[in-house]
């Protein structure tokens, strides 16, 4: 191990001993009691740091070339300052707008490339199958393909799996600040070169309309990027406090995992599709990425950022097709470090199944971390002012077709509010607008695909089912039609039950349908019983009230209820950096997103010990003769 590291700046990354190392040529250690901010102007100015005895060799010229002298502190001492980490700045696309203008302007000329061929992408090189690619149509337009892709075959999974294994044996050693470069520049390209192009493959791809695009494609994506070197900072910076006896320094080296982590990534959500392989990257492990059949298109647009960023070839394999292949490779190979998921209960029940059954074949114990389902609750309190409740509640069931993970799904109101409020909801239901994503005046447009479609739309009938029976304990309120001649089309619905454990309060729809029960007021905390225990997830909630005891009562009543909770707000939306997101119970592992926490779960703590002073003696002192 080379004797001398470099280092952009002595930041004091690393939590010296007692006493401060002086930057200096000198071959001994020279200590200072002095607090980091008290060191020397000269000091700072320095470039080089010794971090071994007096007598440690100096490398040699190959050695300092080899992949070794990138250096086992390499990840930690990155200590250049980094610039400011804020969230991306959202743009509006109001009529007469240059970013309007130019968005519009993309999808025209992106609508002229299709379909694209969308590769996968192993150790650089692009396999494409023209015999039988597999096609991505538009939801809002099906009989229009948007992109092409090859089946995906266990050999090649095979394949990307060993060249990522190669690729980390230097990206696990690359120093910090060179793959935060990396991250950071990809943000840079999102913010500005991509982000139209970003915007208009979710749009035509995911049939998202031009705001919900934007808060997802361009600004999410560039969060999770920024975000994530802030973490990786923040975790490097966590070291031992004490140093104890003199003449010790301990510190933890921050270990990518030993292998590979598998990204399976969902349809809703461009930027979580960034993400799941991006994260683990940014903290030096090396992934393969699985997004959606139905994000192909974007998802390659976020690989090509990737790239032009600078990626390293083989970091981060990019495998769209078949997911039963590339879950059979992956979860079988002894090299399994992590898994980074999004998308369905039962899928990822079955994934967890796999490795469980696999544990002695692997090297490690993989990290599992999952993001699932969700059956999402707005509940209204006697005293909540229902000009909070109305835009909170259809944003937050309507939104990009009820298609978000944290969308709402059940509605508790209380009876004293109930008339009023479902007058409301249904006027404003009315006005809704849904269509394709080029009419930059709709609200909603199609849900994912036929699979989705059918499913919702037997949720739908269940209820219209329900409210012909003699003694109904369901009726539809507003809305119910499906349309998939042109697009796959299910107008917003609101249905109204006196069953609490309707099937449509308790299991997840993903789709625009919103459930209310009516409580008597007299009975909200049978109704609060229902909210907390009434499915198996766990994922987001939102309580309206104006009385503040009422706030504190529900929200510790509602402890448990979800992973995000939201109070007087809906309960989507969260934020990379300001409500890191997750949810327990069957909505998954709740390692929060967005966050330090999820960061944490791609790396592997060595504590180090090293001893500057030899021991006086083998014997202890109470050994000693009187």
């Amino acid at each position: 191990m080379p004797a001398i590291y470099q280092v952009r700046n002595l930041g004091a990354r690393l939590q010296l001993p007692g006493a401060l190392l002086s930057a200096t040529s000198g071959k001994e250690w020279k200590q200072r009691r002095a607090a980091p901010e008290q060191l020397s102007k000269r000091a700072l100015q320095h470039r080089t740091v010794r971090t071994s005895v007096a007598d440690a060799p100096t490398p040699s010229a190959a050695a300092v070339g080899s992949v070794g002298a990138l250096n086992a502190f390499g990840h930690i001492l990155g200590n250049a300052q980094l610039p400011p980490i804020e969230n991306e700045t959202y743009k509006h696309y109001a009529p007469g707008s240059r970013e309007r203008a130019a968005l519009k302007a993309e999808l025209e000329a992106l609508k002229s490339q299709f379909p694209v061929r969308v590769p996968c992408v192993v150790n650089g090189k692009e396999y494409f199958d023209d015999a039988e690619p597999v096609e991505q149509v538009m939801p809002h337009d099906h009989r229009r393909v948007i992109a092409l892709y090859r089946p995906l075959d266990g050999q090649l999974v095979q394949k990307a799996i060993q060249g990522a294994l190669e690729a980390r044996e230097r990206w696990s050693r690359t120093p910090a600040d060179e793959r935060a470069a990396i991250f950071l520049k990809a943000a840079e390209l999102a913010s500005q070169k991509y982000r139209y192009r970003l915007n208009a493959a979710t749009m035509f791809g995911q049939s998202k309309n031009v705001w919900q695009a934007e808060i997802d494609a361009a600004v999410e994506t560039i969060d999770f990027w920024r975000f994530g070197v802030k973490y990786m900072r923040e975790i490097y910076n966590m070291q031992p406090p004490e140093h104890f006896p003199r003449g010790v320094w301990n510190r933890l080296e921050w270990r990518p995992l030993e292998g590979f982590v598998a990204a399976i990534s969902p349809f809703n959500f461009t930027a979580i599709g960034a993400n799941l392989p991006s994260s683990p990257a940014i903290m030096g492990n090396v992934a393969l990425w699985k997004p959606s059949p139905n994000t192909e298109l974007s998802s390659w647009f976020v690989y090509q950022v990737l790239r032009e960023a600078g990626l390293p070839e083989g970091v981060i394999q990019f495998l769209p097709g078949d997911g039963p292949s590339f879950s059979r490779a992956c979860l079988q190979h002894p090299a399994l470090a992590g898994v980074h998921f999004t998308g369905s209960t039962r899928t990822f029940r079955t994934i967890w199944q796999q490795v469980a059954s696999n544990l002695p074949h692997y090297r490690n114990y993989p990290r599992i971390v999952g993001e699932t389902g969700g059956k999402n609750f707005h509940f209204v309190h006697p005293s909540a002012d229902l000009d909070w409740v109305v835009p909170h509640t259809i944003r937050g069931a309507f939104e990009y077709q009820g298609q978000k993970c944290s969308a709402t799904s059940r509605l508790y109101v209380p009876s004293s509010l109930w008339p009023t409020l479902r007058d409301r909801l249904v006027r404003e239901m009315q006005q809704i607008k849904q269509g394709p994503v080029e009419d930059f005046s709709i609200f909603m447009s199609a849900v994912i695909n036929r699979q989705a479609f059918e499913r919702i739309r037997n949720y739908i009938e269940q209820a219209r089912t329900a409210s012909q029976q003699m003694n109904p304990v369901a009726k539809i309120i507003h809305g119910g039609s499906c349309d998939d001649r042109v697009g796959y089309f299910i107008q917003p619905t609101l249905i109204e039950t006196r069953d609490p454990d309707f099937v449509t309060m308790r299991e997840e729809i993903f789709g625009p349908v919103l459930t209310v029960y009516v409580y008597r007021d007299t009975e909200m905390e049978s109704a609060l019983d229902h909210a907390l225990y009434g499915t198996d997830y766990a994922l987001t909630g939102a309580i309206f009230a104006r009385e503040r005891s009422a706030v504190m009562a529900l929200t510790d009543r509602l402890r448990d209820a979800a992973g995000n909770f939201y109070i007087n707000d809906k309960c989507t939306g969260s934020i990379v950096g300001q409500q890191p997101f997750g949810g327990a119970r069957q909505s998954g592992t709740n390692d929060k997103s967005g966050s330090v926490l999820n960061l944490l779960r791609w790396t592997s703590a060595r504590a180090i010990k090293e001893s500057f002073l030899p021991p006086d003696d083998w014997r202890y002192p109470h050994m000693m003769e009187p």
